[in-house]
């Protein structure tokens, strides 16, 4: 069977994610809508604030508050890479791309990973090691408390609108918050989520490290806090990382929704069994099924064709995420015996 377009929903674990709990409004447009505007917000205030956070720093002579600006500048990288990745697969298939561009928000998410790594991680580790061995000159710290306020402030707006809408894709998928974030396919979402997370619990470990510095006037605690700041985003870069790793290797559709497209596929007349079923994720909203399906023997070739179309019906009407339904008409184990063929090899070989 040939592809053909249809809505997306998000894709839970839930089989029962079906018609009528996508996005209000509908689309794909929506959904990558609500994620450039996710993406935005927090691309405006990790801008603002990396420049804030360098000029405290420097003020400041604190490691902890330029590996903050460090993370910030990282952070601005990663928003402006997911932000391509959503203008790229948002292109429709063309002759060179028959499956269209959905994977291509995988591979600048983890170009992304690869930049907060590279830029956060690497310097702030750098700057920690370097505090500690040599040592720094602890400046008026006034500026860098206000600034890790404000900061503080817009991260936690920042997180607040990334939170809305994964809450928001669970609750469509019908899938806990928490199991969602985990193997949700939008890994734009996911990166702004996690990022602004790393943020939060960095800018307290930089106030942490400046106030024990200037307490004690030894720079050991500044360093330590630059330390943790870089451990934090080396994990947030791997978790990133792997994530996108694997949707580009290919992951299937969960495994309840696999067993509920098997079973709609054997509700379909002249259906007599499934005997190979694959899925993959393509995108957010976008996802394949592929069968080899063993039709009745008495039926016709017409019979046969028809079966074929209604069963994609019946697929893409509960699953608006699947875009694409291939199915292989394939003799079953029954039919090979009868005519004398290996009922596990090779449909040729006699």
């Amino acid at each position: 069977m040939g592809a053909a377009s249809a809505e997306p929903d998000d894709l839970g674990d839930s089989p029962a994610a079906a018609p009528g709990t996508g996005t209000p409004g509908g689309g794909p447009g929506a959904d990558r809508g609500e994620s450039t505007f996710t993406v935005l917000v927090a691309a405006g205030a990790n801008l603002g604030i990396a420049v804030a956070k360098a000029v405290a720093g420097i003020i400041s002579g604190s490691s902890a508050m330029l590996s903050e600006a460090a993370h910030s500048v990282a952070d601005t990288v990663t928003e402006l890479l997911l932000l391509t990745a959503l203008r790229r697969s948002a292109h429709p298939p063309d002759e060179a791309h028959p499956l269209g561009y959905a994977a291509a928000r995988y591979v600048w998410a983890l170009l992304a990973s690869v930049a907060t790594f590279v830029g956060g991680a690497v310097f702030a580790i750098y700057d920690g090691v370097h505090t500690l061995a040599v040592g720094e000159e602890l400046g008026n710290p006034t500026l860098s408390y206000a600034v890790l306020g404000i900061a503080f402030l817009l991260e936690g707006f920042s997180l607040r609108t990334g939170v809305r809408q994964m809450r928001g894709e669970a609750r469509r998928a019908r899938t806990p918050l928490r199991h969602y974030l985990r193997h949700t396919p939008d890994t734009t979402v996911k990166a702004v989520v996690m990022e602004d997370s790393a943020a939060l619990v960095g800018l307290v470990l930089a106030a942490g490290g400046l106030t024990g510095a200037h307490l004690t006037g030894s720079p050991v605690f500044d360093g330590v806090a630059s330390l943790l700041i870089g451990l934090l985003l080396v994990y947030v870069a791997w978790v990133l990382g792997r994530s996108n790793v694997e949707l580009l290797l290919g992951r299937p559709l969960p495994a309840p929704v696999r067993e509920a497209i098997h079973a709609e596929l054997l509700a379909v007349d002249q259906v007599h069994s499934v005997l190979e079923l694959t899925t993959l994720m393509q995108g957010p909203d976008e996802a394949l099924a592929a069968a080899k399906v063993d039709f009745r023997d008495t039926a016709t070739a017409a019979e046969i064709e028809w079966a074929c179309e209604r069963a994609e019906r019946r697929l893409r009407e509960r699953f608006p995420q699947i875009r694409r339904v291939y199915l292989d008409p394939t003799p079953g184990a029954g039919q090979r015996r009868r005519e004398g063929l290996d009922p596990w090899g090779d449909a040729g070989e006699g």
